[in-house]
């Protein structure tokens, strides 16, 4: 279920679009004044987008767009009678994500809605929690309890694959196969020696790990160790 925050003070409407949405796996909470709209948010923080008029009771739409950009990341369309470019230009340029004039079809704002959600979903950062480990695969870098470990590229490569592979035990093959920062005809011995470099910089003792898991005669193992 999507759940969108409508601001809008016309009543009519709102009750409309709310009718309509839910049709469509949307799920509507609507607030007429600005000020109610934006606690609720803070009570509440976990709605998926935003519906904003620009023309309401206590602070303009534009107003509002500002502030709830400058707050949080929530993604916000505009819905407004308000047709004139000078609004549109200005309300897409501090952070709007979309615009719809009124009047217009409601199977319009749905399209519009799964639009901007399946945007945000491509820029979402890959993170990838595991335990104590985050791995960032955008920003190439993994951290261990906050703080991020300096690896090198092919230790990066091998411990991001490791994470990404939790619970899975990979062989030396799969693991040379599989990575580009290691030459194609290195060794199996090559995997153990950058896998011991890896352990000395996560603080995984060999003779009894936590972490990464060695598998005689086949390969290595990772354990995020999630409680």
């Amino acid at each position: 279920m999507i759940k969108a925050l409508m601001i809008e003070d016309d009543k009519e409407l709102a009750e409309l679009l709310t009718e309509y949405l839910s049709k469509f796996n949307i799920s509507v909470k609507n607030f007429e004044i600005p000020s109610k709209a934006i606690k609720e948010l803070e009570r509440n923080p976990n709605y998926d987008l935003i519906i904003l008029d620009l023309s309401l009771p206590e602070m303009d739409g534009i107003e509002v767009c500002k502030k709830l950009e400058k707050e949080r990341d929530i993604p916000i369309i505009i819905s407004s009678a308000r047709s004139d470019d000078t609004d549109k230009i200005l309300a897409l340029e501090i952070g709007a994500d979309d615009y719809l004039a009124k009047p217009y079809n409601p199977r319009e704002l749905v399209a519009r809605i799964q639009a901007v959600l399946r945007r945000k979903e491509k820029t979402k950062s890959k993170v990838i929690a595991c335990g104590e480990f985050e791995l960032d695969e955008e920003g190439y870098t993994i951290k261990k309890n906050g703080e991020v470990l300096n690896l090198t590229s092919a230790e990066f490569e091998i411990l991001s694959m490791l994470i990404k592979n939790r619970g899975r035990v990979l062989s030396r093959d799969y693991i040379l196969d599989n990575t580009i920062n290691i030459n194609y005809d290195s060794i199996d011995r090559t995997v153990d020696v950058i896998i011991g470099r890896i352990r000395k910089k996560i603080n995984d003792d060999p003779k009894n790990p936590k972490y990464i898991q060695s598998i005689r005669g086949i390969g290595y193992k990772f354990d995020c160790k999630e409680e």
